[in-house]
């Protein structure tokens, strides 16, 4: 009766006492055998490492091209704006007659004149410093915004490599399970054929076929889900690669109290609030420079008829403030209520990214327990449970529908501990985002640690 089941009995069979850790658990052979046949199918492709895709990911960035360009042109205006303005090159005809016996003659009248002269505003130093500085600060907040964005990018393309490992290894178990069902629907309908089994333990594992199909037809739209998320970051071609073997998920043990408040403090994030509030006091700097205007120097040479002597001229303009209480000044108060405001967005985006990060680590440390408590205590009580209904199918008491619901809860519970696992990964992604530093994240890509 049970000649064909006698695959999936083998891998009930309690190991021997000296057995490694790691075959004790017929789950755990099932997930090496799901990752062995993966492997089979792909072995003459690259395999995608995570450090690879985020590189690829880092090369395909126009993003990072934008911010870049953002920087370098906030640096030219910075050298433009630190020069004086370019002198100005004036050419005049004056009092030509028009009417009467000299008219339109050009040296018959003495007041008639023809002058060429240059006009240059005189643009105090400190002022020039002062325009030139605001567009550096702009350059240093691209260059942050650019780490921002690479530090973003990073955590996303991590996101999506490790949801689709992750969903890749629950349609390996699934697959496995799919397997050890149809070969019981098999023997099951020779056993019932030859009159020696019921129809009700045909249509249970018919049914167990049926609800593994659609949890496989679930999964495999998930997989295709992350897998168009995944080719948002690395390309089509790169993302049709094998995925290599997931890094640990182990956080720095350093990082905690003071030191995770500090790190937080170096994120690029903040540091990009900063670069804003530094950006905008320098807008203050301009406006205060204001105050003070710009007087305009003009010399002139003219000539007039052979009869009459040439004449030189000396122009000085000052631009009259008259009313600083309603213009400079208030323009000075507006600049500096911008600052305030962006010094006050970045103390909330500070405590915004500590909370989250001392949330991220609460929440990896327990799901680090829950995984222990279910490799300790769920995994082999569902595999006992599963053996005793075996044990007792076999004997003659107990029915196929207990096999398999036994079967099925085990599957469960390793798809529980999958999940567990994964979610560690996203978290773990997650808090080496948000502990992340301006160095690191300008730096290549590399190991998220």
């Amino acid at each position: 009766m049970f000649a064909r089941l006698s695959r999936t009995a083998r891998l009930r069979q309690k190991p021997c006492a000296h057995a490694h850790p790691q075959t004790r658990h017929p789950l755990r052979w099932h997930g090496l055998l799901g990752s062995l046949l993966l492997a089979g199918m792909a072995h003459a492709q690259t395999q995608l490492t995570l450090d690879a895709a985020m590189a690829l990911a880092q090369q395909r960035s126009q993003q990072l091209v934008a911010q870049d360009a953002a920087a370098l042109a906030a640096r030219e205006m910075a050298v433009a704006a630190g020069e004086r303005p370019d002198p100005v090159l004036k050419l005049a005809l004056t009092n030509v007659p028009v009417t009467g016996a000299q008219r339109y003659s050009l040296g018959a009248d003495f007041m008639t004149m023809r002058s060429i002269g240059v006009m240059q505003e005189l643009t105090r130093a400190d002022k020039r410093q002062a325009r030139s500085g605001r567009f550096e600060r702009q350059a240093e907040r691209a260059v942050a915004a650019r780490a921002q964005a690479l530090a973003e990018l990073r955590r996303d393309t991590t996101l999506a490599w490790l949801d689709r490992h992750f969903l890749e290894r629950r349609l390996a178990l699934q697959l496995t399970l799919r397997t050890e069902t149809a070969l019981q629907v098999e023997a099951t309908d020779a056993t019932f054929r030859a009159g020696r089994g019921s129809q009700a333990d045909l249509f249970a594992a018919r049914s167990a076929v049926a609800w593994i199909d659609d949890n496989l037809a679930e999964t495999r739209r998930d997989i295709a889900t992350a897998q168009t998320r995944l080719v948002r970051w690395i390309g089509p071609q790169a993302a049709e690669q094998p995925l290599a073997a997931a890094p640990e998920a182990t956080l720095p043990s350093d990082v905690s109290g003071d030191e995770l408040a500090r790190r937080v403090r170096l994120h690029p994030r903040v540091s990009l609030a900063v670069r804003a509030q530094d950006a905008a006091q320098s807008e203050v700097e301009v406006a205060r420079s204001e105050l003070r205007a710009d007087w305009t120097l003009e010399l002139m040479f003219s000539q007039r008829g052979s009869g009459f002597s040439n004449m030189a001229s000396v122009n000085l303009s000052v631009p009259l403030q008259w009313d600083q209480d309603r213009r400079q000044t208030r323009e000075i108060a507006a600049r500096m209520a911008l600052t305030e405001q962006l010094r006050g967005e970045r103390e909330e985006i500070e405590r915004e990214q500590l909370a989250q990060a001392r949330s991220t680590l609460q929440a990896w440390q327990h799901n680090q327990q829950r995984l222990q408590h279910v490799d300790q205590q769920l995994l082999p009580l569902a595999d006992e449970r599963s053996r005793a209904a075996l044990v007792t199918y076999r004997g003659g008491s107990g029915t196929l529908d207990a096999v398999l619901l036994a079967r099925r809860a085990e599957i469960d519970t390793a798809l529980q501990r999958l999940m567990l696992e994964q979610e560690n990964a996203r978290l773990w992604a997650q808090f080496s985002y948000l502990i992340s530093r301006p160095a690191d994240a300008l730096a290549d890509a590399g190991s998220l640690r």
